[in-house]
């Protein structure tokens, strides 16, 4: 399973009416791509379409579409979102990460 902070959705939902969609027509889409410093990385983006090998999740009213390949790197995830001075945006609290860069958008398992 994946999960979504209060934060998260918070900023999902922003992002989602600033361009005119809404969480009732559209998802969120994350997958892991080979990249990054470390390896692997993470995408983030919105959909309106599920696919039928997609995984679904639904976490605080937002759905979370997540290919098969990309489910064995992300069981366990938290999506998180940071507006701190160290950094802002969207972050992947992974379990399965054994090594991640210092950006924090790739990582290794």
């Amino acid at each position: 399973m994946i999960t979504v902070t209060d934060k998260a959705k918070d900023k999902i939902s922003e992002l989602l009416l600033a361009d005119g969609r809404t969480p009732s027509t559209h998802n969120v889409r994350v997958s892991v791509k080979g990249g990054g410093c470390s390896g692997l990385m993470y995408d983030l983006d919105f959909d309106d379409k599920i696919n039928p090998a997609d995984q679904v999740f639904e976490d605080k009213g937002v759905k979370i579409l997540v290919d098969k390949k990309s489910l064995l790197y992300l069981l366990g995830t938290v999506l998180d979102f940071s507006d701190g001075l160290n950094g802002k945006g969207f972050q992947f609290i992974n379990p399965n990460a054994t090594r991640t860069c210092g950006c924090g958008e790739s990582f290794a398992v």
